[in-house]
């Protein structure tokens, strides 16, 4: 056996630490920092490299950023599909590249008759419930595996299909500023708040952008027990499914759930989040088939 098969061999056989810090944190994002980059910081403070976030936030945006940790990266997509609330202000009068204030002025507008009540009559018939709406070019959405704002920084537009997201609640209020009002959204995930606000100021009569995007909330997890990179605390797994039904089973049925075996549904739609006795997460089940449960996600060992 040459020196070189002995190294392969080894690197083959090599085995990376497997996670042994768990958890999930609610970050208040600061401007200036992607998504990405709080990843990183958190890595970098728990000495852990399995780590992953649940919805990016615009590098400019600020607000709640729901991180896992070890075997909470595992929990991620069920926390990225919770409702998610926003605050923000709509600039009518000038519309911009990124839909935003952090792009180029593309188009100016006189909207000087703007008033409340035309405002409040464009959201409420066409920006309530469910909608269609066309990904804006700066997304991170990825198109034939490229980025959308990849694309966007090379001068490249591509054709985006229309996705249906719902908004549950749109907010307005009036300003000192006739021409900017503050919102705050209450949406389905995959909602882009800058294309609503490009969409609105079209639908009163010229063009608008958004300004100061903060996420206020994800599910239940608000700014209120959100903190920074640097100061936020790991939450227990079974906490980051607050949201969805939680079955706490005997320890004869976890031993089955430790297992990944079928189990009777439990009441309601699901998912549900199966947990020991002593309320420690055992794992996430989904809907099966014949009035059965499967697992979706299995943490217990």
């Amino acid at each position: 056996m040459t020196a070189a098969t002995t190294v392969t061999a080894h690197t083959v056989m090599a085995r990376r630490k497997p996670p042994t810090v768990h958890g999930l944190a609610v970050v208040d994002k600061p401007a200036g920092v992607t998504s990405h980059d709080v990843v990183g910081m958190l890595r970098r403070r728990f000495g852990e490299r399995q780590v992953g976030h649940a919805g990016t936030l615009d590098p400019d945006a600020t607000g709640v950023l729901l991180v896992g940790v070890g075997k909470g990266t595992r929990l991620v997509r069920f926390l990225t599909d919770l409702g998610k609330t926003y605050t923000g202000e709509v600039v009518f009068g000038t519309t911009t590249d990124s839909l935003d204030s952090t792009g180029v002025v593309t188009g100016t507008f006189d909207m000087a008759g703007l008033t409340e009540a035309a405002v409040r009559e464009a959201v409420r018939d066409h920006l309530m419930g469910p909608i269609m709406q066309v990904p804006p070019m700066v997304s991170a959405l990825k198109v034939d595996g490229r980025r959308l704002h990849e694309l966007a920084r090379e001068g490249v537009e591509v054709e985006r299909a229309p996705r249906p997201v719902t908004v549950y609640r749109f907010g307005i209020e009036p300003t000192a500023d006739p021409l900017r009002y503050l919102v705050e959204v209450h949406c389905s995930k995959g909602t882009y708040i800058r294309s609503l606000a490009d969409d609105l100021g079209r639908l009163c009569g010229g063009g608008a952008h958004l300004h100061g995007l903060r996420r206020i909330a994800v599910g239940s997890f608000t700014v209120a027990e959100a903190a920074p990179p640097e100061q936020a605390v790991l939450l227990p797994l079974a906490t980051a499914l607050r949201d969805y039904a939680q079955v706490r089973v005997d320890d004869a049925t976890a031993a089955l759930v430790r297992q990944g075996r079928v189990l009777p549904r439990p009441d309601g739609d699901g998912p549900w989040a199966v947990l020991a006795p002593e309320g420690d997460l055992l794992a996430v089940y989904e809907p099966f088939r014949n009035g059965e449960a499967k697992p979706a996600v299995v943490v217990a060992t």
